[in-house]
């Protein structure tokens, strides 16, 4: 059926649109809960695969790498062959991808698992809310955007806690394969309540060199990140940055760019949600890993016990986010998305300041404060992004919300990177270096809150959405 008539579909069908939209949110949970989990068995991976606390730091990287080298074609791609085609292909991918985890024996392989899965969850997260706004294009896209967006936040959250279960239980290899038994459900119910496809007429073809470009960017910055200590890779860095501003320069000067710059810059309401969220996930990345190694290093808490407390975030999220994204079809979403900015500056500052003594209790109301923030900002931020762009050019919106967030979380990994290699160095983290990996979460979480005040600037001035 042609694209009117496929709205007029869904628009006609309220069941089939929420089981639709119930098939995309299993998809989204299962895959960010895989790519979560890890965080909470990397003190059993260091135990097993013997290896310290510098190269423990790049299995969070690895995954971001191939999630943000990819998240700009997968909205082109999807935009020629299909949303929903690409989205499924992503799912495919994750599967396969997860079942390699059986014949890893060392952090090499491990790595290189991590890589594929990060480009799954481009093709994943890159179409994920491109479906949603084409499904929900004519009536309550901002709730059914904020039930998406909890669902994202739902699985990265549960990853900690479901993790923890299966790494007692069956082991850290567990908590790679288990999801993707359950994404193999979650694939047939995409086929079976996700009719049509959504796809461009026209869509110019892809710049290959741009990508390369890009690529070979995101690569020489974060090997010189992760290496910072020595000077022969500071070379490296800038190296990156330099390739980053080739990459800007080709982008402006081609045709058919892998980014359309100048409509990016030219779209207020676009560009300020996007640097907003940019900002907002590079500084919330490193919160889930940190508090993790707290709670387990410092507290001496079992994995199942830190993945409970850091369950309370994503709980406080999934019941406000929806309420939020509902809000915001009616309101100005800058009002509600600083707000969210305020709350996250006040939990990363509250967590700046854990100490060996610091209380459980207090943990929690962390984890409270940063789970309101993410409601009141995730959203409706989305929300004013999906609707700042004609309807043929969702997947395209879908990866650059995507990408912003990849690359915050990118460059809160490459800080985080950097604090491990200049503080701990490549050491095990016994009791001797506690004061050390505290230090790291102070310094990283004070860099946090001057992250989320940026943001809070930008969310403001994006301009009214209604």
């Amino acid at each position: 059926m042609d694209a009117q008539a496929l709205q007029q579909y869904y628009d006609n069908s309220p069941r089939v649109r929420r089981l639709a939209l119930l098939a995309l949110c299993l998809i989204l949970i299962i895959v960010s809960m895989s790519l979560s989990a890890i965080n909470i068995a990397i003190p059993a991976i260091g135990d097993e695969l013997q290896v310290d606390a510098e190269a423990l730091s790049w299995i969070p990287t690895a995954m971001l790498w191939g999630n943000v080298v990819f998240l700009l074609p997968v909205g082109r791609l999807a935009d020629r062959y299909g949303r929903k085609r690409v989205f499924a292909q992503g799912v495919m991918l994750f599967i396969v991808s997860s079942a390699l985890i059986i014949v890893t024996q060392d952090i090499f392989m491990l790595l290189l698992v991590r890589v594929l899965q990060g480009i799954a969850g481009s093709m994943v997260y890159g179409t994920g809310l491109a479906l949603v706004g084409a499904i929900y294009a004519n009536s309550k896209r901002g709730q059914a955007l904020g039930i998406a967006g909890s669902s994202v936040y739902l699985g990265l959250t549960m990853g900690p806690l479901v993790g923890g279960w299966l790494i007692m239980h069956l082991g850290w290899r567990s908590i790679v394969w288990a999801p993707a038994l359950v994404a193999c459900l979650a694939l047939m119910l995409l086929y079976l309540f996700i009719k049509g496809e959504w796809r461009s007429k026209q869509v110019p073809p892809l710049d290959w060199q741009g990508l390369a470009l890009f690529a070979l960017a995101v690569t020489m910055f974060l090997v010189g990140m992760g290496n910072i200590e020595q000077p022969v890779y500071f070379g490296s860095v800038a190296l990156g940055v330099i390739l980053f501003g080739v990459f800007v320069r080709h982008q402006l000067d081609r045709e058919n760019p892998l980014l359309r710059i100048r409509a990016v810059r030219d779209n207020r309401l676009l560009n300020r949600s996007l640097l907003a969220a940019f900002f907002v996930y590079g500084s919330s990345f490193s919160m889930v890993f940190l508090l993790s190694m707290y709670l387990q290093y410092i507290h001496a808490m079992t994995p199942i016990e830190a993945g409970q407390i850091v369950m309370i975030q994503t709980l406080v999220m999934m019941v406000l986010s929806p309420i939020a994204g509902r809000l915001s079809d009616k309101y100005e979403a800058r009002y509600l998305s600083t707000l969210g900015c305020v709350l996250f500056a006040i939990g990363y500052l509250l967590m700046s300041q854990l100490t060996s003594d610091t209380s459980i209790s207090y943990v929690i109301v962390i984890v409270v404060v940063v789970g309101l923030g993410f409601g009141f900002f995730s959203a409706p931020n989305n929300n004013a992004a999906i609707g700042a762009v004609p309807a043929d050019r969702l997947s395209i919106a879908s990866a650059l919300i995507n990408l912003a967030r990849t690359m915050g979380n990118m460059m809160s990994s490459a800080a985080v990177m950097v604090l491990f290699t200049v503080i701990l160095g490549n050491v095990a983290i016994t009791p001797e270096q506690h004061p050390k990996l505290l230090q790291v979460i102070e310094i990283a979480m004070l860099l946090s809150a001057c992250y989320v005040v940026i943001a809070g600037v930008f969310s403001y001035r994006r301009g009214l959405t209604h």
